[in-house]
């Protein structure tokens, strides 16, 4: 489903060009659970950046179903990310004057359809569908996290994008966000998700170190 072949990413700080990432390639399969971790600062966000398509690597490819992201225009981009992939990041993301139900509604008007129904199902799903019509400021770090996810799903991505989605949540509260990925994982939603918890990665079928800009296969 996705390729990054020799993914290169270099940044020009004060001192002189930063390598982010080194040569990085992966594989990543319909159905896969896969996880990326590393320390702070290893460049995970920034990888997960250039395979979602928010940011373009400096020399490499990624590869969507053998489409080369680099030769999109970016209106071609734009449609992959709303429609061909979904995202969850940390903070969450939503927008402070719009109801739950009109956030997770959003990618769905932005791609040309609203999709009450399938937004219904999908807060039913996360158990948000009592709390529809609350604001942001409203709900609980964990609640946004799971208007979040079902945001990622509306317009149904073959692959969701997770750059630390427990990173700002309680423990118990962060395990509820891990049952709800997996059990998505098993009814056939693909993941790739960055994070720092290793005792979260163990329980996924694929994970990848990042460590100074190189990657090495953990669990394959």
């Amino acid at each position: 489903m996705l390729r990054a072949i020799a993914l290169e990413k270099e940044y020009e700080g004060p001192r002189g060009k930063l390598h982010i990432l080194r040569g990085v390639n992966l594989e990543l399969n319909k159905g896969d659970m896969m996880f990326i971790i590393g320390r702070s600062g290893a460049g995970k966000s920034t990888l997960l950046h250039l395979l979602g398509g928010l940011d373009r690597p400096t020399a490499g490819t990624v590869e969507f179903r053998g489409e080369d992201l680099s030769l999109l225009n970016e209106e071609s981009l734009a449609k992959y990310r709303n429609k061909r992939v979904g995202f969850v990041f940390q903070f969450y993301h939503l927008l402070p004057e719009l109801t739950v139900r009109e956030n997770v509604e959003l990618p769905s008007l932005i791609a040309g359809k609203r999709r009450t129904k399938r937004s219904e199902d999908l807060l039913k799903r996360v158990g948000l569908w009592e709390r529809r019509d609350h604001l942001q400021s409203e709900l609980s770090g964990g609640e946004q996290q799971r208007a979040a996810i079902a945001r990622a799903l509306i317009n149904e991505p073959e692959l969701v994008f997770c750059d630390e989605p427990t990173g700002n949540l309680d423990d118990e509260t962060a395990e509820s966000i891990h049952r709800l990925i997996f059990d998505l994982n098993r009814e056939g939603q693909t993941f790739c998700v960055v994070t720092h918890e290793e005792s979260f990665a163990r329980k996924g079928n694929r994970i990848l170190r990042l460590h100074e800009g190189v990657v090495d296969v953990v669990k394959h």
